[in-house]
């Protein structure tokens, strides 16, 4: 999520290679049910600012903010069913002073972290496709990651190294209307920003600060668990 909002957030979805091909047709089933319920063309890209302001290929539709609220919740439903795991990464750019470049860095070196310490503990490999933009960036900031990485410690003080070598090939760039994927990370990243920064009333009629604490099992607790900062699954940075 970008914008002039005093935040950034980066919404990451996990889904295991042997649960993709039968994830990917819930999600088009999904669409199919949004489409006959709602109208919504499948191939319409429902991120969350489309939904936030009635906008995109949702104008047409004119749908309440109740009809929207749902189609939100109904789409975050989808990561448990489709044995899907999610985090948020939030960086509060006025408490840690970064802007640009700086909190894009920020932002993806700690979704990086948390990836590899999740590949570590898990023994698995992982790819990394995101949304099509600041594509040479993110392969530089990957590419330092799997040579390069450091984290603090939770207990005591300074830093450890803990490259991401679990890492497969470089990022792979997708534009986001013609992945369910990504368009389900980007609520992701909206629902997580929200329980750091409330939503005006407006926008709370279709997701508040608390869409995210519906999301039961498909939190991925494990990012944030030794921290104190945040909700389950929403890793602070400020």
């Amino acid at each position: 999520m970008k914008g002039a909002s005093s935040c950034f957030a980066l919404g990451c979805v996990l889904i295991d290679s042997s649960d993709w091909t039968a994830g990917f047709d819930r999600l088009l089933q999904f669409r199919r049910q949004i489409r006959d319920t709602f109208g919504p063309l499948m191939r319409f890209e429902l991120k969350a600012n489309h939904l936030i302001r009635n906008g995109g290929g949702l104008r047409r539709f004119d749908m309440a903010p109740g009809q929207r609220r749902l189609i939100y919740n109904y789409h975050l439903n989808q990561l448990a069913g489709i044995n899907a795991r999610a985090f948020a990464v939030v960086v509060d750019k006025a408490a840690a002073d970064v802007s640009g470049t700086a909190c894009l860095e920020i932002a993806w070196e700690t979704l990086l972290q948390r990836l590899e310490r999740t590949t570590s503990q898990e023994q698995t490999d992982v790819m990394v496709i995101h949304d099509q933009g600041e594509d040479a960036a993110l392969r530089a900031i990957l590419r330092r990651a799997r040579r390069h990485m450091t984290s603090g410690t939770y207990f005591g003080s300074g830093t450890i190294r803990m490259p991401l070598q679990r890492l497969i090939e470089d990022p792979v760039p997708r534009v986001s209307h013609e992945s369910y994927f990504l368009q389900l990370a980007d609520l992701v990243a909206y629902a997580g920003w929200r329980t750091h920064m409330a939503p005006g009333p407006g926008a709370a009629r279709v997701a508040d600060e608390h869409t995210w604490d519906q999301r039961g099992t498909a939190v991925h607790s494990a990012v944030n668990s030794l921290s104190r900062r945040g909700r389950p699954g929403v890793v602070l940075r400020y």
